[in-house]
């Protein structure tokens, strides 16, 4: 304690000390945060898709990233490997962020669910409500200054939607308290059983750009 500090604890006033916010100290409650996230995710067991699970899919990338991808749940490749669109419809994942000027190692990707559901099937919203902390935990350490959500489970649960596609895609959103800018496009699953419509992302990234450089 300081000499000051000292004087006013003799007289009876109460001293506080300053809390540290550099930058330094955030990055290291930050790099901390990162493994035990992992960890809770490694090891849940809050819904019942945890019993047929090879391997839990956390998230991969750049946790630094401006932008942030956000699927549906694992698939089957995915389970497997423990990664997030690592199948055919993940090459062509690769293909759309490269059409954008970045690569796989420049953006983060992760998923509302973080095991896969039986026969890949969708969510159930019990599921969703039980992971997603996950996904907002990553969101909030990642910061990314844009989020693209992947197909239409997970736009229209990070937005708290029911709309289809065709009235989600096209403009940027909120997400959150903090109302993140969140764009939504097709499905690269979708994409590989209707090639024409590949233009219509090409289309909503553009929007994402545009808005970035605003």
């Amino acid at each position: 304690m300081s000499m000051g500090g000292k004087l006013f604890q003799s007289l009876g006033i109460d001293t506080y000390k300053l809390r540290d916010n550099s930058p330094k100290n955030a990055n290291q409650t930050k790099d901390n945060d990162w493994p035990r996230i992992e960890s809770k995710v490694t090891n849940c067991t809050k819904c019942s898709l945890h019993k047929g699970r090879n391997k839990t899919v956390f998230g991969d990338g750049n946790r630094d990233a401006d932008w942030f991808f956000v699927g549906e749940a694992p698939g089957k490749d995915e389970d497997l490997q423990g990664k997030p669109f690592v199948g055919r419809a993940g090459r062509l994942l690769t293909e759309v962020i490269f059409s954008i000027g970045l690569s796989r190692e420049e953006v983060f990707i992760a998923n509302i669910l973080k095991c896969r559901p039986p026969d890949n099937r969708d969510p159930k919203t019990q599921e969703v409500e039980q992971c997603f902390a996950y996904l907002e935990r990553q969101i909030d350490l990642v910061k990314p200054k844009i989020i693209i959500a992947v197909g239409r489970i997970a736009a229209q649960s990070l937005l708290g939607s029911d709309l289809p596609m065709g009235k989600l895609r096209g403009r940027i959103h909120g997400f959150g308290s903090s109302k993140i800018p969140t764009l939504v496009i097709y499905h690269p699953a979708y994409l590989l059983r209707s090639p024409s419509q590949k233009h219509k992302v090409w289309e909503d990234l553009q929007i994402a750009n545009d808005f970035l450089k605003k």
